[in-house]
């Protein structure tokens, strides 16, 4: 007999619940990326960080998390308003 469990949401629904319930950041450029490893220039870009004093307002999730982990050294982050 099968065990009566529970369905929990797999794959791309367990990540659109788990970007909903985390919030928003603000993240600003504080340092240029002129100078640092093409890398961080391209996640910087993907952030969408475009200029030096930039901000921006992004979804607090796990793959976002570890793109301003990279970039640590560049960027200032505060929790945003959401």
């Amino acid at each position: 007999m099968p065990r009566a469990e529970a369905k929990r949401p797999r794959g791309q629904e367990a990540k659109k619940g788990a970007a909903r319930a985390g919030g928003k950041l603000s993240v600003k450029q504080v340092r240029s990326g002129i100078g640092h490893p093409a890398g961080h220039r391209r996640t910087l870009e993907a952030i969408g960080l475009r200029h030096h004093q930039h901000v921006v307002t992004v979804h607090d999730t796990p793959q976002m998390r570890g793109m301003l982990f990279q970039v640590r050294h560049l960027v200032e982050v505060t929790q945003g308003e959401g």
